[in-house]
């Protein structure tokens, strides 16, 4: 009878999966989720930083009276951020957590230049520039059309006819009130001509009719009735300018973005499933017309809202998303914080050259980003071409 020999429990022969006496150990790789959640991270952490650096040297740029006489001074980084820590401390003396801070480094007339004329306007171009490039990632995801962007549905438009009716009559303080509303409008005619089906070729034909329907009465209400100022006035909201950014437009701004953002980057994996078409969506479980009609919805609020306080900015949500996929790849998981990073510093610096550029004229911001956006965008397109338009 043969019998079986067992190895002993000292035995130097490997078992499988690792490495025999002698031999180096295999450094196992971390899976490939963990890698993308690293890089992710990365990613992150680089916009965050170039974010915080641009949000401080933009607050420098520009003259600064630092005399009543008139002498120009220029403002240094570090001036900002002991201008900053000092109003730190104030905040936290008046709710009793520190002594009296004493007096600020920056004169008065410094002081509001930073905090009451250019720290909103930073603010606002930053919460605009991510929101709408958020939103039109999520617009060129739905509708599968990489050349929607967040004025798809006639959202433009809308707003444009809402402030150009308050504008003509003297009413500039409900601007923002009027502007929401009439992209609201514009959305729920869109909706409705494109017949509550969803289809993404319906709706982006119905977007097109209704936004050269309310362009249209725009440019009527402006040939008929706009005299001096207010032309002046409904030129500069149709171009685009964050000239009379406020802190009140910094929280509007602030609360779109935060609250639709989180929803939409919440959405992700939806996102990603749309990519493959709705049958293969449906069989990853995906309601698919819900899902659609929750995105576009949430989309149009992000822009309804945006658009009330900053005018129509083109180009920010339909070449920031493309941008962002050239670099760091399709999934929405990572295309959508980096392109609301890159949208916000791409905007704020859009904004610090339209304000500082051509002075003492100042030109719309949405000029620039037309004329940065329209040669991007061609490059964009000649590399699709290339691809067999992929």
């Amino acid at each position: 009878m043969t019998t079986t020999q067992r190895p002993d429990r000292g035995s130097s022969a490997a078992a499988p999966g690792e490495a025999a006496p002698g031999e180096a150990v295999p450094r196992r790789r971390p899976p490939a989720r963990g890698r993308g959640r690293v890089a992710l991270a990365g990613w992150i952490v680089a916009g965050l930083a170039l974010l915080v650096a641009s949000l401080v040297v933009a607050l420098t740029i520009g003259p600064a009276n630092s005399t009543a006489a008139g002498s120009i001074e220029p403002l240094r980084p570090a001036d900002v951020l002991a201008s900053a820590a000092h109003h730190v401390r104030e905040a936290l003396a008046a709710i009793g957590l520190g002594g009296d801070p004493g007096p600020g480094p920056l004169s008065a007339i410094r002081e509001a230049i930073v905090w009451q004329g250019r720290a909103p306007r930073i603010l606002v171009a930053v919460f605009v520039g991510s929101g709408l490039a958020l939103a039109g990632a999520v617009m060129q995801s739905v509708t599968r059309n990489p050349l929607a962007d967040p004025y798809l549905l006639g959202l433009s438009s809308g707003a444009s006819l809402g402030a150009v009716l308050v504008l003509l009559l003297g009413v500039g303080i409900l601007l923002p009130v009027a502007a929401f509303a009439g992209a609201m409008a514009a959305l729920l005619l869109t909706l409705s001509i494109g017949g509550g089906s969803a289809a993404p070729h319906r709706l982006v034909l119905a977007g097109v009719a209704v936004a050269q329907g309310l362009s249209a009465l725009v440019s009527f209400a402006i040939f008929t009735t706009a005299r001096g100022d207010s032309y002046r006035d409904i030129l500069g909201w149709l171009l685009g300018s964050l000239s009379g950014a406020t802190w009140a437009a910094v929280a509007i701004a602030a609360a779109a973005t935060i609250l639709v953002g989180a929803v939409l980057v919440a959405s992700a994996r939806t996102l990603d499933s749309f990519a493959f078409g709705e049958v293969t969506a449906a069989s990853l479980g995906v309601r698919v017309v819900r899902s659609r009609w929750l995105l576009l919805t949430a989309s149009a609020l992000l822009t309804g809202a945006l658009v009330s306080v900053s005018g129509s900015i083109g180009f920010v949500g339909l070449v920031l998303p493309h941008m962002v996929r050239l670099v760091a790849g399709t999934r929405h998981r990572v295309v959508l914080p980096l392109a609301a990073l890159g949208g916000g510093i791409f905007l704020l610096w859009a904004d610090t050259a339209a304000r500082t550029l051509f002075a003492p004229l100042e030109v719309p911001v949405g000029i620039l980003t037309a004329a940065i956006g329209a040669p991007v965008f061609a490059v964009l397109l000649a590399r699709r071409r290339r691809g067999g338009g992929r």
